[in-house]
């Protein structure tokens, strides 16, 4: 399969931009430090004393201090999510690279993995030149007390040696460079002004040759004014982690105080194929289409928060919202049993509503998804395996409530399902848009296709009120590149917004279409849901 340079770039071009520029960074950090310990005149008798793992050490403690600095900037989700609202402030494109946040946060840990491993081999090996080059010329250069010293010695019995073994253990490496080594170990020299390095010096260590020398040089410069006056350097691990700390235990704050109060749960619903919808209720609570949101049950678990995607979101003639979760996983049944502890796994096809007292639970959100960005295109093409239906039928609601003001003029919208049955969760609201749009005079602006993946299930949806639905099922599974091909057909010297949420063969096989795609002037843009 070909790959459409066009495409490519609009799919790929930003996040390997961000790339580049990160390691780039990584590498000039590196090399700038390296260059500057090995080379540098206040380094001049640390480095004859340690050599490479004095620059090694320095060099990548850089880098781990860049990457420290920014391992937790992607995981502030309510700042980026203001970014992302904020369409002043961020384009598409940057609000696209967003969504690429958490695998630039994994990145980051990998590099402060990698260079905290470096970082420790290169300080083992400085140890090991502190015993054997222990200097009598320049004692407060030594960490060792005396030449020949057991490294390990020197490890166990100083504060450095003991906080970097500390740190290792915890932190599996993690964070080394900010250990009490790197401050009280390491030190340089403070008046090479009045003791230039390498200079003639007689002192009780020097040759007979030397003095003769020193008494005929006439060089000024290359005479000793004082001794060599050396101090350790002072922490700076901090000046880069204070400030994105701050921000996300401020983050966190925030978030803590925001989710303090618990939800009305005001019904639940049962749907087929073990779905259950909540509908909430919650003071002040606002959110855009596309956006999920963490629960909190204490009753099933304190410690575990869940991310669901919004169904329903608030507007001015409904305060609640919703969402659908399917049971799957000892959470989610133990949350369901507290919900309706009378559950009947032989449900009907019709959902059934539920009244009763409901456990405490506590809502965190809402957060930004790649979903929201459904109304910034022209035109979308919505892919829903199963489940993943959920972020497109809050979608699908603000289009049926009437929300204006965005630039959408056409949706595709297919959604895949293994049985008949999980197509009634959202039966009602798919047959009143349509109706909507119908008596708009807009039957096009929603194109929709329904497909039943198990070819052995030749059911179809017989209820009259559904008529419309079952004249759009197909048996079988979509045939992506004859849809996308269509759908590019039609819509020429535009870009396609593609969102998709579901199984990854169906994301990834969409992936590669919308970067092989060739159309003119038209560009197909993948997005793929996550929680990061």
């Amino acid at each position: 399969m070909v790959v459409s340079a066009r495409s490519w770039l609009a799919n790929e071009g930003g996040k390997h931009l961000v790339l580049m520029l990160w390691l780039g960074t990584n590498t000039w950090l590196f090399v700038k430090t390296f260059l500057m310990y090995s080379g540098g005149q206040q380094y001049h008798y640390l480095y004859k004393m340690l050599g490479l793992g004095l620059c090694i050490s320095r060099a990548s403690a850089s880098v781990l201090n860049l990457n420290c600095s920014l391992v937790l900037l992607p995981m502030c989700r309510s700042l980026l999510t203001f970014v992302r609202g904020t369409h002043a402030v961020s384009t598409r494109k940057t609000r696209r690279l967003l969504d690429k946040r958490k695998t630039f946060h994994v990145a980051c840990g990998v590099a402060i993995c990698i260079f905290s491993v470096v970082h420790v081999s290169a300080h083992l090996v400085n140890v090991a030149n502190f015993s054997s080059s222990y200097s009598e010329d320049f004692p407060a250069l030594n960490l060792a007390r005396y030449k020949g010293e057991d490294p390990k010695v020197i490890i166990l019995t100083t504060v450095p040696g003991i906080t970097g073994v500390l740190l290792v253990i915890i932190l599996f490496l993690m964070f080394t460079s900010s250990s009490h080594c790197v401050r009280g170990a390491l030190k340089y020299q403070t008046n090479i002004g009045a003791h230039p390095p390498g200079c003639l010096r007689a002192n009780h260590s020097s040759s007979e040759q030397q003095r003769e020398e020193l008494e005929q040089r006439d060089d000024a410069e290359m005479r000793c004014r004082e001794e060599a006056h050396f101090q350790p350097h002072c922490p700076q691990t901090w000046l880069w982690v204070a400030g994105p700390l701050c921000l996300y235990c401020a983050e966190r704050l925030y978030r803590y105080i925001r989710s303090s109060e618990p939800v009305t749960i005001v019904t639940v619903i049962k749907h087929p194929c073990d779905v259950i919808e909540l509908r909430m209720l919650k003071k002040n609570f606002q959110a855009r289409p596309g956006q999920y949101i963490v629960l909190n049950c204490p009753n099933v678990s304190s410690f575990e928060n869940h991310p669901f995607t919004l169904t329903a979101c608030p507007t001015e003639n409904k305060e609640t919202f919703g969402i659908h979760l399917r049971v799957v996983g000892d959470w989610t049944e133990r949350f369901t049993q507290l919900l309706l502890p009378d559950m009947r796994r032989d449900l009907d096809i019709l959902p059934v509503v539920h009244q009763r007292s409901y456990p405490k639970l506590y809502v965190d959100g809402p957060f930004g998804s790649p979903s929201e960005e459904v109304f910034n295109y022209d035109v979308s093409l919505c892919v829903a395996g199963g489940i993943g239906v959920t972020p497109f039928a809050c979608i699908l609601h603000a289009l049926l409530d009437g929300w204006k003001g965005f630039r959408l003029k056409r949706l595709y919208f297919v959604w895949v399902c293994r049985e008949l049955q999980s197509f009634y969760w959202f039966t009602e609201l798919l047959c009143a848009l349509h109706l909507k749009l119908w008596h708009e005079n807009r039957p096009d602006y929603f194109n929709l296709k329904l497909y039943i993946s198990q070819a052995d299930n030749q059911q179809c949806i017989s209820e009259e009120k559904y008529r419309l639905l079952a004249s759009r099922l197909l048996v079988g599974r979509p045939r992506w590149k004859l849809l996308l091909d269509d759908i590019g057909r039609t819509n020429k010297h535009k870009r396609v917004g593609v969102f998709c949420c579901g199984p990854k063969s169906i994301s990834r096989t969409l992936h590669r279409l919308c970067n092989s795609a060739q159309f003119p002037g038209t560009t197909f843009e993948f997005n793929k849901e996550s929680f990061s």
